[in-house]
């Protein structure tokens, strides 16, 4: 019913994007701004918010900052903040408040990066060149973002077309490490064009020459985004932008002995394209619509050969879609009174060398959001999400945030959220053999024919578990608490104090299930018992002046699983020392 209504309302206004509305009106501005800092952020809100008076904890890196670090890739941009940690699994990817990268939802422009190896998105594919403005929000956004977002967003937002002008940049280092940068900005009157082009590649390197295959392998990638605006009226503005991802590797390895070696060698090539028209349409003064669709496609392909023979070793492919039309409008029933609201639908495919068929997932969606200030000092905002998946059901995700001004110089703010994760592709469909690594992986809908097929062949020594007794995977969801005050004694030094907790029920992770004949272990994936991250972080930026800027921060953290505390507790866990084979009970 959600997706027939969403399709009427799309067909009879133009499909459109939606990432950040219009600006609020400046006596709106004005009274929701509680602090002397004008940086204007959309992700944590889907509104154009002075950072200011945004209740939850953001992180913003304008375009001075990105260029005066001199980075040339995402990854190397976000290694250097606060509360983050870059780690590296199947690539390069972020770690926030205690979670592994899948949990943490990247976005450009407002639409979301597709393509997770193992659950990482490899942060390198993101050139910076372009970029106008990165938005962190920490904590769970799922209230406003869906599944992926239980730990946090990174919104990434690039140029728009603004005045005519040109730029060109190169850089050439060790390695035979290049990046090659050009953009060209056109605008007359009602129309604004904007490019972008960026090529980065390098030699390699090798930190070990005594083993076959370098430590970086040669690759080069191009990036191509662009973007155009075209205003019919001061009410009706159209958008659409679409941008092109393209890289080659090279890979090399030994596959066999010290004494016999086997080397591999061959390419891959990744591809990723999205593309998203948006239509703003301004009702009134107090109401704004805006109507928007995304589509993204991301694709790998491998080919190994022995060196020996130059015969195929391996062969692989992945391939995933990605498609959103989606609804939202915002209301201002006055200047202390905002009311944002929203509804899509979200269509998703996986087709790979590691699943059997084309596999499929739809999403229905709601979302709303009510901003008000019902005291001089204090603001609020109320919001939640409803999801309606194909496999893992429905899922409601509400949030509460506050920001209570102490006085000139401090504020307290704090939340209150629901965060979730669904299973992924790989959760519920992987089908993957490593025969030479000894082991392989099932996904929660597989594993289970797999086991009994190989029962039948007397391939089976040992059932570890049974997929029978620990049923289908449910949805990952946490309850969130942060907690922090913002201290600004003067317009030069900025002091933010976080403290946060989030709660995980239903944590998805990978267990042996069985154990072959040769010894090889079988791996699912199944809902552990709850666990939880806790600790503080806090951060410290001094502006010495326009071209000087001192900053420095510390995160504490704490991650445990809650079900082996309380067998530690109740004195279920022992320790063997090995030189007197004395056992005795573990404590805290």
């Amino acid at each position: 019913m959600l997706k027939n209504i969403l399709v009427a309302l799309l067909m009879s206004a133009m499909i459109g994007r939606i990432v950040p509305l219009c600006a609020q009106d400046r006596s709106m501005a004005d009274t929701l701004k509680t602090m002397n800092l004008h940086e204007v952020v959309v992700t944590a809100t889907r509104t154009e918010k002075l950072l200011s008076s945004v209740p939850m904890p953001v992180t913003i890196i304008n375009q001075q900052q990105i260029r005066q670090m001199g980075s040339l890739r995402l990854n190397e941009i976000l290694q250097e903040q606060t509360g983050l940690a870059i780690v590296n699994d199947h690539g390069q990817g972020i770690q926030m408040q205690g979670f592994n990268p899948d949990y943490t939802l990247i976005l450009v422009d407002g639409e979301p990066l597709i393509g997770r190896t193992a659950g990482t998105l490899e942060l390198s594919r993101i050139a910076v060149g372009n970029i106008k403005q990165i938005e962190i929000v920490k904590g769970p956004s799922s209230s406003l973002y869906g599944s992926e977002a239980l730990a946090g967003v990174v919104n990434i937002i690039t140029e728009n077309p603004k005045e005519t002008s040109g730029r060109l940049s190169m850089r050439y280092g060790a390695n035979r490490t290049s990046d090659l940068t050009g953009s060209i900005n056109l605008k007359k009157e009602k129309l604004g064009l904007y490019a972008f082009a960026n090529r980065y590649g390098t030699g390699g390197y090798d930190f070990t020459p005594t083993v076959f295959g370098n430590t970086v392998e040669p690759f080069h990638s191009y990036t191509f985004q662009s973007k155009m605006n075209y205003d019919f009226s001061q009410k009706l503005k159209f958008k659409m932008s679409g941008r092109y991802f393209l890289e080659n590797q090279q890979s090399n390895f030994d596959i066999g002995t010290l004494q016999q070696p086997q080397y591999i060698g061959g390419k891959g090539l990744v591809k990723d394209f999205n593309f998203n028209p948006t239509l703003d349409w301004l009702v009134s003064q107090k109401f704004k619509v805006q109507f928007r669709y995304y589509q993204s496609r991301y694709e790998t392909n491998s080919t190994l050969n022995y060196y020996t023979d130059n015969q195929l070793y391996e062969q692989t492919f992945f391939r995933q879609t990605f498609q959103r039309p989606e609804v939202q409008a915002v209301y201002f029933l006055n200047d202390k009174n905002i009311i944002t609201s929203g509804v899509g639908t979200i269509g998703e495919s996986v087709e790979a060398t590691r699943y059997e068929g084309i596999k499929r997932f739809s999403t229905n969606y709601a979302f709303f959001q009510y901003e008000f200030i019902p005291v001089k000092k204090l603001s609020m905002i109320l919001g939640g999400r409803l999801d309606s998946h194909s496999s893992y059901g429905s899922q409601f995700s509400p949030k509460i945030s506050a920001q209570y001004q102490w006085s000139e110089k401090i504020a307290l703010r704090g939340s209150v959220g629901v965060g979730f994760k669904s299973p992924d592709f790989r959760q519920l469909y992987l089908n993957f053999n490593n025969a030479v690594a000894g082991y392989s992986v099932f996904g929660s809908e597989e594993i289970g024919a797999v086991l009994e097929r190989l029962q039948q062949q007397n391939q089976i020594a040992e059932i570890l578990l049974s997929p029978n007794e620990i049923g289908t995977l449910k949805a990952e969801r946490s309850i969130a608490y942060n907690l922090g005050v913002k201290i600004v004694p003067n317009e030069q030094l900025i002091w933010n104090i976080n403290i946060f907790r989030n709660d995980v029920s239903n944590l998805i992770e990978n267990q042996v299930f069985a154990r072959r004949t040769n010894g090889q272990n079988i791996f699912g994936y199944r809902n552990l018992n709850r666990i939880f991250t806790q600790g503080f972080e806090t951060d410290v930026n001094y502006r010495i002046n326009a071209r000087f800027t001192l900053s420095a921060g510390y995160q504490y953290l704490l991650a445990k699983d809650k079900e082996i505390i309380n067998q530690i507790e109740r004195g279920e866990v022992f320790q063997r020392d090995p030189q007197t084979l004395i056992t005795t009970r573990v404590t805290l």
